[in-house]
């Protein structure tokens, strides 16, 4: 089987990340079309191997995008097109079958409650991704959380699968050299306890309670920020504001240390942290909270539907924070007292091997492909 792979933008990101572990798994030929932003993700694909093109594509109505997507469809000999992030699906959708390919799957990667990909969700962007989604086979679901929402979108239940979000569990392996060299090269005072955020540095991630929350934290508490993101500026004046801006640690989306050369790496940083800290209260799956329970860090989080699927006992380190900066200090304070514990990965981080998303979705492809074709809707309206 060959399949294409669609993508909105290839900058860092979760969706991002998830697709290029996915495809260093996947027992298939893959080749991967973004239709902008061919950034960083863009880059490492290709040094795994994998053919990235980069459609060019002006904005969301640049519809000049789809007859050049539809050539590369039809020109690559694809049996299946997989799709992913909310422009990607709805161009994908109707590209693949303007080319003739009927198995079509799609992922949802970020539909929450009240907003998509970080944007307000409305009446109308609603009924734009309904039209596309009739047009595919299949709606990828990351957790049992995002298929609830879709069907309460109107999503068909029969067209919803799960397949979770997958993480290499062994690269997240604590290791204590680690830890104490990425400190080091990051410039953390040896006695620094480190609460950590993962994440696009965007408003609904609401990183500006963790800065709130060390503000009311001994001086021996630092945060570090991983990500990029449009808030990165106001997060900074918050933190003046708040006198904590010398103990604030901006990564950016590519990790540096004090004299510009490259950084350590996500695994890395999750080594050099003592607590991770997610107040984002609307998420579809909770990635980054997987990743730090494989490096065996407590975890404080607003959501998390990676973890509200499972039974307490396989995340025993993972407490729900509800409240702003005056919850989450006092949270921090209380894993701090607890003591350190053994960085080992508990069963949920487990759970969630990238093998077992990988062989779960190569399922959703086989049904996909085996499934009589349904009719176009020009075929549906004229039978």
């Amino acid at each position: 089987m060959k399949a294409l792979h669609i993508i909105t933008g290839l900058g860092v990101g979760g969706a991002e990340q998830q697709l290029r572990l996915l495809l260093r798994h996947l027992p298939l030929d893959c080749d991967v079309v973004t239709l902008t932003n061919p950034g960083t993700v863009a880059a490492g694909l290709a040094a795994d191997g994998v053919p990235v093109m980069d459609l060019g594509m002006a904005g969301n109505r640049d519809l000049g995008a789809l007859p050049r997507l539809v050539r590369v469809i039809r020109s690559g000999g694809y049996q299946l097109v997989h799709t992913h992030l909310y422009r990607a699906c709805l161009y994908g959708r109707i590209a693949a079958r303007l080319a003739g390919v009927r198995a079509v799957v799609a992922t949802e990667h970020s539909l929450g409650d009240s907003q998509m990909e970080g944007r307000p969700l409305n009446a109308g962007v609603r009924a734009l991704y309904l039209a596309g989604e009739r047009l595919g086979r299949t709606t990828v679901a990351v957790s049992p959380t995002v298929a609830e929402r879709l069907k309460r979108w109107g999503v068909p239940g029969p067209r919803i699968e799960v397949v979770p979000n997958g993480i290499d569990v062994a690269r997240f392996r604590f290791d204590a050299a680690r830890r104490h060299d990425t400190r080091r090269r990051l410039g953390l005072p040896d006695d620094a306890y480190v609460i950590g955020a993962v994440g696009r540095l965007a408003p609904g991630k609401r990183f500006g309670a963790l800065i709130r929350a060390l503000a009311q934290l001994p001086d021996d508490h630092w945060l570090l920020l991983v990500g990029g993101g449009p808030e990165e500026d106001k997060l900074r004046r918050t933190a003046r504001a708040a006198g904590v801006a010398d103990r604030v640690l901006f990564t950016g989306e590519r990790p540096c240390v004090p004299d510009g050369t490259p950084g350590p790496d996500l695994p890395s940083l999750t080594c050099a942290m003592d607590v991770l800290a997610s107040p984002s209260s609307e998420e579809a799956f909770g990635l980054a909270i997987v990743e730090a329970l494989a490096s065996g860090l407590p975890v404080l989080y607003a959501s998390c539907p990676a973890l509200e699927d499972l039974p307490p006992s396989a995340a025993p380190a993972a407490r729900r924070v509800t409240g702003g900066p005056d919850a989450y200090a006092r949270a921090v304070t209380e894993v701090r007292r607890q003591g350190p514990a053994p960085r080992t990965a508990p069963e949920a981080a487990r759970h969630y091997c990238i093998t077992r998303s990988a062989a779960r979705l190569m399922d959703v492809y086989a049904a996909a492909i085996s499934r009589p074709p349904s009719p176009s809707p020009q075929e549906a309206r004229t039978s």
